[in-house]
């Protein structure tokens, strides 16, 4: 996969679980000479559906899907279709989410707060086969390779796996045990195993100390799911 060529506008699968913001890409996508939408998809099931059915040269993924994790997304898309470039368009603070992205098969991030022509420019810059991050992104992951050094938590939240991150969020969404549960697929006595690796990663005493840290932290890198 690469560029298009003039005669052929690469295809794109947009993910988003919001059909106003789907829609808002797609159009910014559809304007353009050498991009054209193949396929929209607002879950993770849908999207794997999607890839298999309409073969898209590149995805736009959000990571906040009602229905599973973005990340795990991530994971199933590159055992299923390990050709496909995978872009991240999220909300979600890059700083706490590019890294993992790109460990879970993507192959850039960038958030929507950036303006569309950042956008398309990180969309044809990994269907060339490039990896695109922020500036500010990228200096942080290139000083930590540059270290020689094992990948350094900075904060508690570093030290937390993809997994318990989510339900993390969610927590801070607000969702009770049963909705977490259904969300990601789990039964709820393993969300309350996560709540209790939760408060030893964090050093939180109470559910009421864990709810309230979670509010807090999902409101500023986190947000609504």
């Amino acid at each position: 996969m690469g560029e298009a060529s003039a005669s052929r506008k690469a295809r794109v699968l947009v993910v988003d679980d919001h059909p106003i913001v789907r829609q808002g890409v797609a159009q910014l996508i559809n304007h353009e000479a050498d991009l054209a939408v193949c396929a929209e998809a607002d879950s993770a099931a849908e999207a794997v559906r999607a890839v298999a059915e309409s073969r898209p040269d590149v995805a736009v993924v959000d990571l906040s899907l009602r229905e599973a994790s973005g990340l795990e997304l991530l994971k199933d898309l590159k055992v299923r279709f390990p050709r496909l470039p995978v872009l991240v368009l999220s909300m979600y603070d890059e700083s706490v989410y590019a890294e993992r992205a790109l460990r879970a098969g993507a192959r850039g991030y960038i958030m929507k707060e950036a303006p569309p022509e950042q956008v398309l420019e990180a969309i044809r810059r990994v269907l060339a086969g490039e990896v695109y991050l922020s500036g500010a992104a990228s200096s942080r992951l290139l000083k930590r390779l540059t270290a020689g050094r094992p990948r350094e938590v900075q904060s508690p939240m570093d030290g937390l796996s993809d997994r318990e991150l989510e339900v993390f969020r969610l927590i801070g969404a607000g969702l009770g045990n049963k909705e977490v549960a259904r969300r990601l697929h789990l039964s709820p006595k393993t969300i309350d195993t996560y709540r209790a690796r939760l408060k030893e990663k964090l050093g939180l005493a109470s559910a009421k100390e864990l709810l309230r840290h979670a509010i807090q932290w999902t409101r500023g890198a986190g947000r609504e799911p």
